[in-house]
């Protein structure tokens, strides 16, 4: 099946002008996974983890996230007409509805993380004009993430593929700051400081072991949320194989830089030193305590370059999903607006609009980057979850496999990425859950809206059930918010 989608490429080299291929496509994995999340790693995982829960949290990420890795690389060859990622594979094994919400979650996930990034960059940057606020939600930090925000909404405007050079860069730009930290905080690392309170036994406040490995859940969510990039942009890909290669390559990559920042951290201050620095920009002060002022400078750098590179990709990606998925009726037809430089414009208008309503609120509200990728992290559980149910389904029932053809291998991964999916969702825990359910539930009437534009039926017997059950979710979260009793804090 590869081969021939690969001799069809050819064949129509002049359609293939202006797709991407394999290193724009890995540098969009890269760049959507390595944000802002990696230099907020050390802190973020040490806060309510030893080195030996951290080192199993990774240990049971990389796994589930290769098994993701793999559902994503086994569905782009064989459902190549699937070219939407996680939107496309809900929708095909599950219904409308389903998908509908799948393309819901990921936009919302997709935008959120970005008022995160912007947050994050003028948070960073307050090391060197100290109005922006280490929290990056003051006056001066929302005008400047303002209008760093229109500034990348334009050079997508003007073209994904341009959009995507201009990523390479910033993904290959990024990468020389964290590699130097790696190379200095190894050279500074000392065993017994990794080992001191191993398993946090003498630390009551972190709890058991389980606890523990729980609380990093989310954070290593949050850091390999984009690993579907590729995916994404399938529809935009030159060479179909080329999708597997860039999702295998790019999260291979990632996880030994992850790792390698969070462990040898450990190494150079403890946990509790560790858990009391600031959330953003962590590696910053790590870096300083083995060199000196100047790491500290040369992370806020590369901190800055590097989000605003998952700024970009994430641009891209927030817009791609609902572009495709009002395309196929799951959404009002304005989302499916696209400009004469093939920019998915409608999408991007609304979602960049979302952008600058939640950075205004981050002012008023005080929230924080803690607190925004919490949410944004809980609400793409849905679109992961059905993508590797959705390979388990198509390995169980056989559905694009040839006669004869060996589906154990595919079913175990399928099953495992679902597992992970599952675990995920307990580890989120009730409260981000049920703060998702509302967000969930907003867009239930842009679906019923799409769908009767349409003139097509909105609900079967079971969506509708399914419908209900998010509201009444919906209902309680806004309740409990209310009072008090939840929070995103």
């Amino acid at each position: 099946m590869t081969a021939q989608t690969d001799a069809t490429d050819v064949q129509n080299g002049a359609q293939a002008q202006g797709k991407l291929g394999l290193i724009p496509l890995t540098a969009l994995v890269v760049g959507s996974m390595i944000g802002g999340g990696v230099f907020s790693l050390p802190q973020n995982m040490a806060r309510g983890a030893s080195a030996g829960a951290v080192t199993i949290g990774w240990l049971i990420t990389g796994i589930g996230m290769l098994a993701l890795a793999f559902v994503y690389r086994n569905l782009s060859t064989r459902k190549p007409t699937l070219d939407a990622g996680p939107y496309s594979y809900a929708r095909a094994g599950f219904g409308n509805f389903i998908g509908f919400n799948s393309a819901w979650g990921y936009w919302l996930s997709a935008w959120l993380g970005n008022v995160s990034y912007a947050v994050l960059i003028f948070g960073a940057l307050s090391y060197f004009y100290a109005p922006f606020g280490e929290e990056g939600n003051t006056w001066q930090a929302i005008v400047g993430a303002s209008v760093a925000l229109w500034l990348v909404h334009a050079l997508v405007l003007m073209g994904v593929r341009q959009a995507a050079i201009v990523n390479t860069i910033t993904t290959i730009a990024k990468l020389g700051p964290i590699f130097l930290f790696i190379v200095l905080v190894f050279v500074a690392f000392n065993m017994p400081t990794f080992e001191l309170d191993f398993w946090g036994t003498q630390t009551p406040s972190l709890g058991s072991i389980t606890a523990q490995v729980q609380s990093t859940m989310l954070v290593t969510l949050w850091v390999f949320i984009g690993i579907e990039g590729a995916s994404v942009g399938s529809a935009r890909a030159a060479k179909r194989s080329d999708i597997g290669k860039a999702t295998i390559l790019g999260f291979v990559s990632v996880l030994l830089v992850y790792m390698l920042v969070s462990l040898l951290s450990l190494g150079v201050m403890s946990q509790p030193e560790l858990a009391q620095l600031p959330a953003a920009a962590s590696m910053a002060y790590v870096l300083e305590s083995v060199v000196g002022p100047w790491g500290s400078v040369v992370v806020r750098i590369g901190l800055v370059i590097s989000v605003a590179g998952a700024f970009l990709s994430w641009t891209l990606l927030a817009a791609e999903i609902p572009f495709r998925a009002a395309q196929e009726g799951m959404l009002p037809a304005f989302f499916a607006v696209e400009n004469k430089n093939g920019s998915p414009s409608g999408a991007l208008w609304i979602t960049n609009i979302c952008v600058q309503v939640v950075l205004v609120v981050t002012l008023y509200a005080n929230s924080t980057y803690l607190a925004l990728f919490y949410i944004a992290s809980t609400a793409i559980l849905v679109p992961y979850v059905f993508s590797g149910a959705y390979a388990l389904k198509l390995a169980v029932t056989g559905e694009s496999y040839g006669p004869g053809e060996g589906r154990g291998m595919d079913m175990a991964i399928g099953g495992l990425a679902t597992v992970y999916g599952a675990w995920l969702v307990y580890a989120a825990g009730p409260a981000y859950l049920l703060m998702c359910a509302i967000l969930y539930a907003v867009g239930i009437p842009f679906y019923i809206w799409a769908r009767s534009a349409n003139r097509e039926r909105a609900f079967t017997g079971a969506e509708l059930l399914t419908a209900l059950v998010l509201v009444g979710a919906a209902v309680v979260a806004a309740y409990l918010m209310w009072i008090g009793t939840i929070s995103a804090l």
